[in-house]
Protein backbone atom coordinates (compact mmCIF):
# COMPACT_ATOMS: atom_id res chain seq x y z
CA UNK A 1 0.00 0.00 0.00
CA UNK A 2 1.25 3.46 -0.87
CA UNK A 3 1.67 5.97 1.93
CA UNK A 4 -1.64 7.82 2.37
CA UNK A 5 -0.22 11.35 2.07
CA UNK A 6 1.33 12.77 -1.06
CA UNK A 7 4.78 14.29 -1.10
CA UNK A 8 5.05 17.83 0.22
CA UNK A 9 6.58 18.63 -3.19
CA UNK A 10 3.29 17.90 -4.99
CA UNK A 11 1.32 21.05 -5.69
CA UNK A 12 -2.28 22.19 -5.60
CA UNK A 13 -2.86 25.54 -7.24
CA UNK A 14 0.90 25.61 -7.79
CA UNK A 15 1.51 25.56 -4.02
CA UNK A 16 3.63 22.93 -2.29
CA UNK A 17 2.37 21.23 0.91
CA UNK A 18 -1.31 22.14 0.41
CA UNK A 19 -2.22 18.80 -1.16
CA UNK A 20 -0.53 16.92 1.66
CA UNK A 21 -2.60 18.83 4.21
CA UNK A 22 -5.79 18.01 2.32
CA UNK A 23 -4.74 14.34 2.34
CA UNK A 24 -4.23 14.44 6.11
CA UNK A 25 -7.59 16.14 6.71
CA UNK A 26 -9.40 13.55 4.59
CA UNK A 27 -7.51 10.66 6.18
CA UNK A 28 -8.35 11.88 9.69
CA UNK A 29 -12.03 12.27 8.78
CA UNK A 30 -12.08 8.71 7.41
CA UNK A 31 -9.90 6.92 10.01
CA UNK A 32 -10.41 9.03 13.13
CA UNK A 33 -6.66 9.38 13.67
CA UNK A 34 -3.41 9.88 11.80
CA UNK A 35 -0.52 7.43 11.62
CA UNK A 36 1.76 7.58 14.65
CA UNK A 37 4.13 10.53 14.57
CA UNK A 38 1.89 12.70 12.40
CA UNK A 39 -0.11 15.74 13.41
CA UNK A 40 -2.79 17.90 11.93
CA UNK A 41 -3.05 21.65 12.21
CA UNK A 42 -1.21 23.43 14.96
CA UNK A 43 1.26 21.87 17.37
CA UNK A 44 1.90 23.74 20.63
CA UNK A 45 5.33 25.33 20.68
CA UNK A 46 6.15 24.51 17.04
CA UNK A 47 5.45 26.15 13.70
CA UNK A 48 3.95 23.48 11.48
CA UNK A 49 3.73 23.29 7.71
CA UNK A 50 -0.07 23.14 8.15
CA UNK A 51 -0.02 26.42 10.05
CA UNK A 52 2.29 28.06 7.54
CA UNK A 53 0.12 27.10 4.54
CA UNK A 54 -2.99 28.48 6.23
CA UNK A 55 -1.25 31.75 7.09
CA UNK A 56 0.10 32.01 3.54
CA UNK A 57 -3.41 31.61 2.12
CA UNK A 58 -5.07 33.67 4.87
CA UNK A 59 -7.46 30.92 5.97
CA UNK A 60 -8.20 29.42 9.36
CA UNK A 61 -7.15 25.77 9.67
CA UNK A 62 -10.47 24.75 11.23
CA UNK A 63 -12.37 26.42 8.39
CA UNK A 64 -10.12 24.65 5.86
CA UNK A 65 -10.84 21.36 7.60
CA UNK A 66 -14.59 21.97 7.49
CA UNK A 67 -14.48 22.96 3.81
CA UNK A 68 -12.36 19.93 2.90
CA UNK A 69 -14.71 17.59 4.74
CA UNK A 70 -17.66 19.01 2.78
CA UNK A 71 -16.10 17.43 -0.30
CA UNK A 72 -14.84 18.63 -3.62
CA UNK A 73 -11.66 18.46 -5.62
CA UNK A 74 -8.34 19.86 -4.52
CA UNK A 75 -8.75 22.64 -7.07
CA UNK A 76 -12.20 23.56 -5.72
CA UNK A 77 -10.80 23.73 -2.20
CA UNK A 78 -7.88 25.83 -3.42
CA UNK A 79 -10.36 28.25 -5.05
CA UNK A 80 -12.27 28.41 -1.76
CA UNK A 81 -9.01 29.30 -0.01
CA UNK A 82 -8.37 32.09 -2.49
CA UNK A 83 -11.89 33.48 -2.12
CA UNK A 84 -12.00 33.12 1.67
CA UNK A 85 -8.45 34.24 2.32
CA UNK A 86 -6.21 35.62 -0.38
CA UNK A 87 -5.03 34.59 -3.81
CA UNK A 88 -1.24 34.64 -3.93
CA UNK A 89 0.42 36.06 -7.02
CA UNK A 90 2.69 33.86 -9.16
CA UNK A 91 5.70 35.59 -7.59
CA UNK A 92 4.42 34.97 -4.05
CA UNK A 93 3.90 31.30 -4.93
CA UNK A 94 7.43 31.06 -6.33
CA UNK A 95 8.89 32.58 -3.15
CA UNK A 96 6.69 30.35 -0.94
CA UNK A 97 7.65 27.19 -2.80
CA UNK A 98 11.34 28.10 -2.64
CA UNK A 99 11.15 28.80 1.09
CA UNK A 100 9.23 25.65 1.95
CA UNK A 101 11.24 23.33 -0.30
CA UNK A 102 14.45 24.42 1.42
CA UNK A 103 13.11 24.33 4.99
CA UNK A 104 15.67 22.79 7.32
CA UNK A 105 18.70 23.68 5.21
CA UNK A 106 20.82 26.40 6.85
CA UNK A 107 17.88 28.17 8.44
CA UNK A 108 16.11 28.60 11.77
CA UNK A 109 14.67 25.07 11.46
CA UNK A 110 18.04 23.34 10.90
CA UNK A 111 18.42 22.11 14.47
CA UNK A 112 14.91 20.66 14.57
CA UNK A 113 15.43 19.08 11.16
CA UNK A 114 18.68 17.44 12.24
CA UNK A 115 17.04 16.14 15.41
CA UNK A 116 14.13 14.62 13.46
CA UNK A 117 16.53 13.12 10.94
CA UNK A 118 18.54 11.46 13.71
CA UNK A 119 15.38 10.26 15.50
CA UNK A 120 14.35 8.60 12.24
CA UNK A 121 17.68 6.73 12.18
CA UNK A 122 18.78 8.69 9.13
CA UNK A 123 21.44 10.94 10.68
CA UNK A 124 24.10 9.30 8.53
CA UNK A 125 22.36 10.23 5.25
CA UNK A 126 24.08 13.25 3.70
CA UNK A 127 21.59 13.24 0.81
CA UNK A 128 18.71 14.18 3.14
CA UNK A 129 19.17 17.93 3.51
CA UNK A 130 15.64 19.37 3.93
CA UNK A 131 12.35 18.35 5.55
CA UNK A 132 10.85 17.43 2.17
CA UNK A 133 13.70 14.92 1.63
CA UNK A 134 13.13 13.43 5.07
CA UNK A 135 9.39 13.02 4.49
CA UNK A 136 9.92 11.43 1.08
CA UNK A 137 12.48 8.94 2.44
CA UNK A 138 10.47 8.05 5.54
CA UNK A 139 7.32 7.57 3.47
CA UNK A 140 8.96 5.41 0.81
CA UNK A 141 8.91 7.80 -2.14
CA UNK A 142 12.69 8.10 -2.19
CA UNK A 143 15.31 5.46 -1.35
Amino acid sequence: MAFPFRSPRDTVGGIVVLGRILDKIRYFAREGKLPEGYHLGYLAGNRTFDERVCKFLGVDFNALTQRTNEGGTDEEIFEWCCQTGKRPSPEQIEIWNGFMSKRGWNDAASNGFQKQKEEAGLGHRDDIVVFFDLMDVEEGRKA
